[in-house]
């Protein structure tokens, strides 16, 4: 039963081999994942992925080959495994109209918001659903999950729907971009090649044909030149968004990421989340454990480096202006703190926005850092990749 399953990650391009397969069988007619799900995802990516840069590769295929999984009913499960009913009903989303959205008030600022969140937590006692006061669920609360708030935290909600929150409480785990990700369109190439300067550099390890020719022509004997290779000398720091609203751009992200993985000698890159803070980090599977401290990278790379950021800009106005406003955790500084150091680090930047120009106005964050990088902003179209290369140079 597990054979498509082989089948589609071989043909997505994860070299599993047939001795992996097996093991994996083996595995699962032992018992060792019976009715888990998560485990059952765990198991099959440590079976039969032994290279790091595949697990977003092996994500996509095993939604695509389970993808049903999603579907098991509640009474589905009760009658394999015996767990109370209340345990697996989800519960229900609330949807509110236009008009009753509009009456929804938000309790009016960063701070007021999380003073009044550490007052439910200490008053609360017990579960809540609609309302609009406990921390809960389907109602218009500031504090839960599956309602609506025009400002408020999201607690115990697996995505986003609204877009609305201030902070969410949640540990959430996001994929690295696939840098290898076949293009659909060699124009982001195109227009980042704009940005190369060659040099000749290093020992002369490189045949030199032309002047081959001139030298033994001019002594009658075969004399072979050699020079330095030639490369690209431009050195390109580039910072990618990943996970919550970034998550419908991220087929695009990753061609740019690959166009520029090809196109630069000098590249290195590094993820956050939302907004730049004390911590960047190499992979999204250790985000939590192995930070790369903020400062350190700025020490790190001199301001030869043209530095490009990635995102959506789409979040919270305090993530960007309130210390502890940050999505995920309590910033000591704030987001446009950490933003301007890199600009002045790093005097040629850029942010690449996937959103359409036309609609950056729609959040106030947009025009928040679009103001830091003075006014280097640009959207992830050719022309406006071009328009960014162009300043860069």
């Amino acid at each position: 039963m597990f054979l498509p399953f082989f089948e589609t990650l071989r043909r997505t391009g994860i070299p599993v081999t047939v001795r992996e397969y097996l093991s994996f069988l083996e595995g699962m007619a032992a018992g060792l994942v019976t009715y888990d799900v998560d485990g059952f995802y765990y198991f099959a990516r440590t079976a039969m992925v032994k290279d790091e840069r595949h697990l977003d590769r092996f994500d996509r295929a095993f939604a695509e080959a389970f993808g049903g999984l999603g579907a098991i009913t509640p009474d589905q499960v009760l009658d394999a495994v015996d767990l109370p009913r209340d345990w697996l009903e989800k519960l229900l989303d609330r949807t509110l109209t236009a008009e009753e959205k509009a009456e929804v008030e938000a309790l009016g600022g960063f701070d007021k918001l999380m003073e009044t969140l550490r007052k439910r937590l200490e008053e609360q006692k017990g579960r809540h659903q609609g309302g609009s006061k406990w921390i809960g669920t389907a109602g218009t609360s500031p504090f839960g999950a599956w309602g609506y708030n025009p400002e408020g935290v999201r607690i115990g909600q697996d995505e986003s729907r609204h877009r609305r929150a201030v902070k969410v409480w949640d540990r959430r785990e996001f994929r690295n971009l696939d840098d290898r990700v076949e293009l659909g369109t060699r124009n982001i190439k195109v227009a980042l090649r704009r940005l190369r300067r060659w040099a000749r550099e290093g020992a002369a390890e490189e045949l030199d044909l032309p002047g081959t020719i001139r030298a033994t022509a001019e002594h009658g004997w075969l004399d072979v030149q050699t020079r330095p290779e030639r490369h690209n000398a431009v050195k390109v720091l580039l910072f990618l968004d990943v996970g919550g609203s970034m998550d419908p751009h991220v087929k695009v992200v990753e061609e740019l990421f690959s166009a520029a993985r090809a196109e630069f000698k000098h590249l290195e890159y590094y993820y956050f989340h939302n907004c730049l803070y004390e911590g960047l980090w190499r992979d999204n599977c250790r985000r939590w454990d192995r930070q790369i401290p903020t400062s350190e990278v700025l020490r790190t790379y001199g301001g030869d480096y043209r530095a490009i950021f990635v995102g959506d800009a789409a979040m919270s106005p305090y993530e960007i202006t309130h210390p502890g406003g940050a999505n995920e955790h309590w910033n000591p500084e704030s987001g446009q703190v950490w933003l301007e150091r890199a600009c002045r680090q790093w005097p040629r930047h850029l942010w690449i926005n996937p959103v359409p120009e036309v609609h950056w106005p729609h959040t106030q964050s947009t025009p928040l850092i679009s103001n830091v990088f003075g006014g280097a902003m640009v959207p992830m179209t050719l022309e406006g990749i071009a328009r960014g290369v162009k300043a860069l140079r």
